[in-house]
């Protein structure tokens, strides 16, 4: 499979999502190392850029989490999360790291990271 990365296209679609963690302290530092460079597991990455997420970033505060997922322009919210959601290992992560979140361990991760609504951007006229 070839890479793709946003370089390649002249436009993108991008979904900002929001999870709140469990409010432990040792919790929280666990979950940054098994997000850290190299910790999420290869078939999880693989299973994103398969289903055309070309690129994420998860920001934390406290317990809340913002991710922001930029995806290829086809990218279907609905129907390429539910292809993600049957990719190797992927339930199996997402009950790993349910034990970090404030979810139940049987979520899915479309059920866990609720999107949010852009409600203003930078007019540039």
């Amino acid at each position: 499979m070839t890479f793709i990365s946003k370089t390649d296209y002249t436009s993108y679609k991008r979904y900002c999502k929001t999870l709140n963690l469990e409010e432990d302290p040792e919790l929280i530092r666990e979950y940054r190392k098994v997000h850290a460079p190299g910790a999420v597991w290869p078939e999880i990455t693989q299973g994103m850029i398969e289903v055309g997420i070309l690129d994420m970033e998860i920001y934390i505060l406290g317990t809340r989490l913002f991710m922001i997922m930029d995806t290829i322009p086809g990218f279907d919210h609905d129907r390429d999360m539910a292809r993600l959601a049957c990719k190797p290992r992927q339930s199996e992560w997402e009950a790993f790291v349910s034990g970090f979140q404030k979810t139940s361990s049987e979520a899915t991760a479309d059920e866990k990271w609720q999107l949010m609504e852009r409600i203003y951007k930078l007019d540039r006229k």
